[in-house]
């Protein structure tokens, strides 16, 4: 039986991949935040015991949660896993000719578990040891002693970016930030090497398994965009951070394949709060969803089908329905809307804090912030159950439980 497959959106889950907090997020300063797409420092011993809450309460659903950073200690035992990654880390154009094969030696002399600490925290010029043989290593330090080798990637806490199981493959996506590109590199090493994924004949929709082509332009996409719903229904939002380059080359794959029969684009206005479908659209069971009403009454939904007599291949058609109401049909079922809850601020409030990013564990149970206080009575309203989880930390990169889980098998729905 296969141990990988994303077969809808609220059937029930049974394995998921996340990244706790690490390294990375005690990189994070004032200064550097900002740059790193994180609205402020965090405080990280808090925001990994509330993850471990989270990672326990799926846990206690029956969900076998992995975590990137064990994954990755793992396949860097391996000496050609290591040697693939490093490869693709240290290079003269990422970290300079002057520097890379000291920097190189150094990092393969670590143990597994201290190298996953770097790859994904950062190598800081203050990192290395004092005697690496270049002459430069003094003078960089001097000029930026903030400065890094290897950026940080604290965007790794929100897992479901940088790959997307759409039915039975997975997308390797090309992300939008410079900041966030190399997560997709140690997600592909994990897939390529890890036990839990070498033997389960993984088909790639998209991007590059060898990992070399993380940059593909303007073709670009995250996984907070990417909803395999079922029915033969992929919904992919496109605004700030997945383009249309992308979301036709992977209709493109997957109608080739008879992997789905429709791409629903949802048309997103390219604002922060709206920086993915997911922070404004999610499903809860078979027919509820719940959505930010400011922002999916305006979105514009695109029907993309298999057309062999169409110059593009493609069907595209504007739909002349509403976004739920177009996905309800897709689907064949009329869909309930739970709207993003509170007075004319306190919606705005909630939206912002991932009141409408919700992770469903199994049709009506789903996982959301504690704050979000309106929202969640409104969910328990109508039938569903809500497991909250605290969001003083977590939340403060802007996502939720979706955003921080990648889930890699769950049962279809329809």
């Amino acid at each position: 039986m296969p141990e990988v497959g994303v077969h809808s959106e609220a059937g029930r889950l049974r394995r998921v991949l996340v990244c706790r907090p690490s390294l990375a997020h005690l990189r994070l300063t004032p200064d550097t935040c900002a740059d790193l797409l994180f609205d402020e420092v965090i405080w990280v011993e808090k925001a990994q015991r509330d993850h471990a809450d989270f990672v326990a309460k799926m846990e206690s659903r029956g969900i076998e949660v992995l975590d990137l950073l064990d994954l990755l200690t793992d396949i860097l035992d391996q000496p050609v896993a290591r040697a693939w990654v490093l490869d693709r880390k240290v290079t003269d154009d990422r970290v300079g000719a002057a520097f890379t094969d000291d920097l190189r030696s150094w990092l393969d002399s670590l143990p597994a578990a201290e190298l996953t600490e770097y790859l994904v925290g950062g190598v800081s010029y203050r990192d290395v040891p004092d005697d690496l043989s270049s002459p430069l290593l003094q003078v960089a330090r001097d000029l930026d002693q903030m400065g890094f080798f290897i950026p940080p990637l604290p965007n790794t806490l929100f897992m479901r970016d940088n790959t997307s199981w759409i039915y039975g493959g997975v997308t390797l996506n090309p992300m939008y930030w410079p900041v966030r590109q190399q997560e997709t590199l140690l997600t592909t090493a994990v897939y390529r090497f890890h036990p839990a994924f070498v033997d389960q004949d993984l088909t790639y929709w998209f991007g590059d398994p060898d990992g070399r082509n993380l940059f593909r332009g303007l073709a670009t996409l995250e996984g907070g965009d990417v909803m395999p719903v079922g029915n033969g229904v992929v919904l992919i939002g496109m605004g700030e951070r997945t383009s249309q380059q992308a979301i036709t080359q992977v209709a493109h794959t997957l109608f080739d394949a008879g992997a789905a029969a429709q791409v629903i684009v949802a048309a997103l206005p390219k604002l922060r709060a709206a920086m993915h479908l997911d922070t404004v659209f999610t499903f809860c069971s078979e027919d509820v969803v719940t959505a930010f009403a400011p922002i999916t009454d305006r979105i514009v939904p695109i029907t993309l089908r298999p057309d062999p007599n169409a110059p593009s291949g493609l069907d595209v058609h504007r739909a002349d329905t509403s976004f739920v109401e177009t996905v309800g049909k897709a689907l064949g079922t009329k869909l309930r809307t739970v709207a993003t809850d509170g007075d004319p601020f306190g919606v705005q409030r909630e939206q912002w804090d991932d009141g409408a990013n919700l992770l469903a564990l199994e049709p009506g149970v789903v996982m959301g912030y504690d704050r979000n206080t309106a929202t969640n009575k409104a969910l328990a309203n109508a039938g569903i159950e809500v497991i909250t989880i605290s969001a003083g930390e977590l939340g403060r990169g802007r996502g939720g439980g979706r955003c921080m889980t990648c889930p890699v098998l769950r049962d279809p729905l329809y």
